[in-house]
């Protein structure tokens, strides 16, 4: 099931995300020695290592050394600090890229770096793009790809839809490289076990696969022309390549809507 963002006061998270104003305090009372920036910092940690299972108030207190009682006096709950979280580690990403090399060049590391943030925090897959968190540094993402795609010379709709595509490309793709690493460990059975148990009975219930599925099987004998080296490597470089193809097909897309419309720039 995904993450909802954006289920706790409005009001306090857009304040404390934008720095418009100090957020108020969540409860009345003296407050402990401890800072919201630090509780930020202790909860992606927590989501780093453990996912969103793992965090909650409580342990965030304890990493801290303090109750999750606490912490309410910095932070409503959970819901607004989830947004405070989600926002903050997009902070890490670049919000310019150099054009001189030509859009692509620039779109192509935009995708390689958000890609990679994904990687380091698998968490934020976990929480939907359907509601924004409507911080700062999440709308820098979509600022700096916009700021981009306009070197381009294609109009709002067209950009619109590039910026749509990669950004659904690149966090799906992600997806699906983490599950590929993720798998063996969470599921206490490497890739090799698992093809090993699996391939013969699929052989046994369905023989006649090649003829059902020729298409399939086409492809699969493309994949196999690659190195065969351990399963759980290959696996996670067929999401690898798949991803870095896709951005690539897309900017081929982008590329063809440029010659169509006849806009000359680099």
């Amino acid at each position: 099931m995904p993450v909802f963002a954006g289920q706790g006061d409005p009001a306090w998270s857009l304040a404390a995300l934008w720095g418009a104003a100090e957020p108020p305090p969540a409860r009345p009372g003296p407050r402990p020695s401890l800072s919201l920036d630090a509780i930020v910092a202790a909860a992606i940690e927590i989501a780093d290592r453990g996912g969103l299972a793992a965090l909650s108030m409580k342990a965030v207190g304890q990493r801290l050394g303090c109750t999750a009682m606490a912490l309410y006096t910095y932070v409503p709950g959970k819901a607004e600090l989830l947004d405070l979280c989600y926002d903050r580690v997009y902070a890490e990403l670049p919000t310019s890229y150099p054009t001189g090399r030509g859009w692509r060049a620039a779109a192509r590391a935009w995708a390689r770096d958000l890609g990679e943030f994904y990687l380091r925090h698998p968490w934020t897959l976990q929480i939907s793009y359907a509601r924004p968190v409507l911080g700062p540094n999440e709308q820098a993402v979509v600022e700096t790809l916009t700021g981009i795609l306009r070197h381009t010379g294609l109009g709002p709709a067209a950009v619109r839809r590039a910026v749509s595509a990669l950004l659904h490309l690149v966090r799906g793709a992600a997806q699906t490289r983490i599950d590929a690493r993720a798998a063996p460990t969470a599921t206490g059975t490497p890739s090799a076990a698992w093809w090993q148990a699996r391939a013969p009975q699929l052989q046994k219930v369905a023989p006649d696969f090649a003829s059902r599925f020729p298409h399939t099987v086409w492809l699969g004998q493309g994949a196999a022309a690659g190195d065969r080296g351990d399963p759980e490597d290959y696996l996670v470089r067929q999401a690898d390549d798949a991803y870095a193809a896709g951005v690539e097909l897309l900017l081929d897309g982008i590329e063809a809507q440029r010659a169509a419309q006849g806009t000359g720039r680099p």
